[in-house]
């Protein structure tokens, strides 16, 4: 295709993307159909969210898991469910961070650097605890090198399940967090 063809098709075309996920956290069901999920949330999110004015900075921290979910967290930050759109943003610092968006089990090894990463991120601050094994160890239960879930180690204010969670259902907490 000619480069002045496609420049006019983008224009006329706008921009395409997926058509923004509920609010509510979604995951799939036995029957393949999609249904609220269990998504626990805490008082603070709302404050939190309200603290933040519509845009969050996240530090993502891979706790100890299978890469299942970072695969899911950067198709939720990709070109399709654009998580970017409602105001969530990655950053390498937990300085900067609002958020603390946390995969895999906590392993041994990784009990002190996520209390010190979420200790480093400023108040108000939030943490969320994405997939089964965040949550509550997954298939990782009782394995030899596992401390425990996030909400062993530090204080969750958000859960996402699944195993692992869909981006959709990514972009979804995020957008509670941002108010969005």
């Amino acid at each position: 295709m000619n480069p002045t063809h496609l420049v006019r098709r983008i224009r006329t075309l706008g921009r395409i993307a997926e058509p923004p996920p509920s609010r509510v956290p979604q995951v799939a069901s036995g029957d393949g159909t999609l249904a609220p999920s269990e998504a626990v949330r805490s008082d603070r999110v709302t404050a939190a969210a309200h603290a933040f004015g519509g845009s969050v900075q996240i530090r993502h921290v891979d706790a100890g898991s299978c890469n299942g979910c970072e695969i899911e967290v950067g198709a939720a930050f990709g070109p399709v469910y654009d998580a970017e759109r409602y105001g969530a943003r990655l950053v390498a610092s937990p300085r900067h961070a609002d958020v603390v968006l946390v995969t895999g089990v906590v392993t041994h090894n990784m009990a002190e650097p996520l209390r010190r990463t979420v200790e480093a991120t400023p108040e108000p601050r939030l943490v969320l605890a994405v997939g089964d094994c965040a949550r509550d160890c997954g298939v990782f239960r009782a394995g030899f090198g596992v401390r425990g879930s996030v909400g062993d180690v530090v204080e969750v204010d958000l859960q996402v399940p699944g195993c692992p969670p869909e981006p959709g259902a990514i972009v979804a907490a995020l957008r509670e967090v941002t108010g969005r």
